[in-house]
């Protein structure tokens, strides 16, 4: 528990979370009120997963948070005073890795009722009820994402420890180098099937139940993943702690 409050303190002694946090939740909830509010005529009808529309956004800043929270550490040289508190490393990255998915999480519910209320209240006259299982996970599912996203960064940190280096790898991968895997001639859409970003939205739509009443609804787009959606849940968690053990083996292995 220490450890946990050690890190959460070192965490929000800089400015970054607050900027960060405050992104992810303008653009989540401002990109499903400018969707909302300026689509109000007969052929739109706004669904559960149209609310969801800023997820990939919110992603997006959440790992840059998440990997800042690593490498800043390692740009001022305060990661060195960490592992000779705790010798054995591991603790350290660990507990790191624990409050910033929890800061994620928070984000994410924060960011997901928000946009599904905002939308609510610009589109009085949608079946925006979360009446159904699928509704609910496709809110409070980004949560959940968020902070397995974050623990992806973390364990990207600690292995590359530039910020800008980290950064570019988090962002080029998740939103562009998974879908231009698609162009490979032959295999690239049996490989887009197993990417992880792709596997997690599998995890939020699932069949598209929580759109089905959609029409004209905008680019909600299903994910290709064959995994169901608990299986898609534990693919995107193996990949996030199989991440996070590399990491942990390397910070015990290389010196601050």
């Amino acid at each position: 528990m220490t450890l946990l409050a050690v890190e959460r303190i070192k965490l929000f002694s800089t400015r970054s979370p607050w900027w960060c946090a405050l992104t992810a939740l303008v653009l989540s909830v401002g990109l499903a009120a400018l969707i909302a509010g300026t689509r109000e005529d007969a052929e739109f009808t706004a669904t559960v997963a149209s609310t969801q529309y800023g997820y990939d956004f919110g992603v997006a800043v959440i790992m840059v948070l998440a990997a800042l929270s690593v490498t800043t550490e390692y740009r001022f040289g305060t990661i060195r005073t960490t592992f000779q508190a705790v010798p054995r490393r591991s603790p350290a990255v660990l507990a790191k890795a624990v409050v910033v998915a929890l800061l994620g999480l928070t984000i994410g519910e924060v960011s997901a009722f928000g946009s599904w209320f905002v939308a609510r209240l610009l589109q009085p006259r949608a079946d925006l009820a979360l009446d159904s299982t699928a509704d609910w996970i496709n809110v409070t599912g980004v949560g959940v994402l968020y902070a397995l996203a974050a623990v992806i960064a973390v364990a990207v940190g600690v292995l590359v420890r530039h910020s800008a280096g980290a950064i570019a790898l988090l962002l080029c991968y998740a939103l562009a180098a998974e879908k231009l895997v698609q162009l490979v001639p032959g295999v690239g859409k049996d490989i887009y099937q197993w990417m992880p970003f792709n596997v997690a939205a599998k995890v939020l739509t699932g069949t598209g139940a929580s759109n089905e009443s959609a029409h004209g609804a905008g680019p909600v787009s299903l994910s290709t993943s064959p995994l169901p959606q608990g299986w898609a849940l534990g693919y995107f968690a193996a990949v996030a702690f199989a991440l996070l053990a590399l990491a942990v083996t390397a910070a015990k292995n290389r010196d601050a």
